[in-house]
């Protein structure tokens, strides 16, 4: 664990320290540095960090990750040489070093003991098995969302992290957003009376289950194939998967797309309902949205938005992407990534003015921040197994109603579908196991 390993830094360096002044004839001095007396994080404070898949949105976290004094990078697996390559870069020029390791398989990078946290940033195929594989090597993991390609996966993943003991944060960096936990605490505060119906913005859901042409597979070293596809079933490489084009193709893809803003924004309903420990016990598809209920009768409307990052009809445009709304009987909160906040009545919206920072929905500064706080404390993170287990799943949920077509009844303490064995069937899939090899 990372609070033993520290434990034995700190107990070296004092050692270290003591010999020094015990034995006046021996010259070496330890650097105030190296003992954290100028102000710099001594290494034995320090969290060991490993990337696991560094895309465009990994190298964004990362190099967030990076400004935080107490966390240290050392190595990235990536299984496309240009990106492991553009990952180094990014690590040696902020350290002024060449000492950030790479490898092309992660599983090199679980071996290593001096790796206390990974952050995982693969596509959605890979996010469950490689979390679960670093819990079981004793790794804290921050794992980018969806967490899980299925509803099974984010049940077997919030397991996996309760029975390891490993600190696990979910991407959903949104929980940590100034404006968002404000809209959030006035849900909660009454004084937008009883909250009645909710609002989370999603893409228009979309299955693939096409396949690209077949292009001639590169060499294993500049792109892994077989460890790209990995859980994911076999079929022929084309370069734009792996430039990010993955996106919609069913084997790849979460919920029919969905989940790519719903982990954000249904997680958000869940929170401001007070539901994190259920979700919805009713789901039922339209052409515009997928409605869902609670069991305290609070309605959650996914809206389903044509062009999520151009006009958003039905929504405050300038509040940004991702947006969400809580409505009650007396009021109404809407927040989105431009870190603002709308509020009605007039007279409501004037209580907050100044009350919070203006941070934009996209910034992980805060959470990462959170998550290591977590590895140090052993402490449970803000988007911790069982905030993510109940939020996923609700996501999952609505796009199997999406899928079939059809009005489906859930029920959250079994976490199985009612009287439905088709849509029980789809809440997992067969992994394909060849990239073990």
């Amino acid at each position: 664990m990372a609070t033993r390993k520290t434990v034995n830094r700190r107990k070296f360096l004092r050692g270290a320290t003591a010999a020094t002044v015990g034995a006046a004839a021996f010259p070496y001095i330890v650097p105030g540095r190296a003992l954290g007396l100028d102000g710099a994080v001594a290494p034995s404070e320090k969290v060991t960090l490993g990337v696991i898949g560094i895309g465009p949105r990994c190298t964004y976290d990362l190099t967030a990750m990076l400004g935080l004094p107490d966390v240290q990078c050392v190595v990235i697996a990536d299984v496309q040489a240009s990106r492991r390559d553009a990952g180094k870069k990014l690590v040696d020029s902020h350290y002024d070093n060449q000492d950030c390791k790479l490898c092309r398989d992660f599983r090199e990078l679980l071996d290593r003991k001096d790796v206390d946290a990974v952050i995982i940033a693969t596509g959605d195929r890979w996010h469950a098995a490689a979390s679960m594989l670093a819990a079981k090597a004793g790794k804290d993991v921050y794992s980018e969302k969806p967490c899980g390609l299925t509803i099974a996966l984010c049940q077997e993943l919030a397991d996996t992290m309760k029975r390891t003991g490993r600190v696990f944060q979910a991407g959903t960096q949104r929980r940590s957003v100034p404006n968002f936990q404000q809209a959030v605490q006035l849900a909660h505060s009454g004084k937008l009376g009883k909250i009645h119906t909710l609002f989370a913005s999603v893409y228009v859901p979309e299955l693939g289950n096409n396949w690209l042409p077949g292009e001639p597979t590169p060499p294993r070293d500049v792109c892994d194939w077989n460890l790209w596809l990995g859980p994911a079933p076999w079929r022929p490489y084309n370069a734009k998967y792996v430039s990010g084009g993955w996106r919609g193709y069913y084997d790849f893809d979460s919920g029919a797309k969905l989940l790519d803003w719903g982990a954000h924004t249904v997680d958000q309903c869940q929170w401001a309902n007070k539901a994190d420990d259920t979700m919805p016990i009713e789901y039922e598809p339209s052409e515009t949205n997928i409605t869902c209920r609670y069991a305290n009768g609070v309605k959650l409307v996914l809206d389903f938005l044509k062009t999520p990052f151009g006009e958003r009809p039905g929504w405050v445009q300038h509040l940004g992407t991702c947006p969400v709304r809580f409505v009650g009987d007396e009021g109404s909160v809407e927040v989105g990534d431009s870190g603002e906040i709308e509020v009605k009545p007039a007279s409501l919206a004037g209580e907050l003015k100044g009350r919070f920072k203006k941070t934009p929905g996209l910034d992980v500064a805060a959470h990462a921040r959170n998550f290591f706080d977590c590895v140090k404390s052993r402490g449970q993170t803000i988007a911790n197994p069982d905030v993510m287990r109940h939020s996923h799943i609700a996501c999952h949920a609505a796009a199997l109603s999406w899928i079939l077509k059809r009005k489906l009844k859930f029920d959250p303490a079994k976490e199985a579908f009612i009287d439905d064995d088709e849509a029980n069937s789809l809440r997992r899939r067969p992994a394909r196991d060849a990239w073990t090899t």
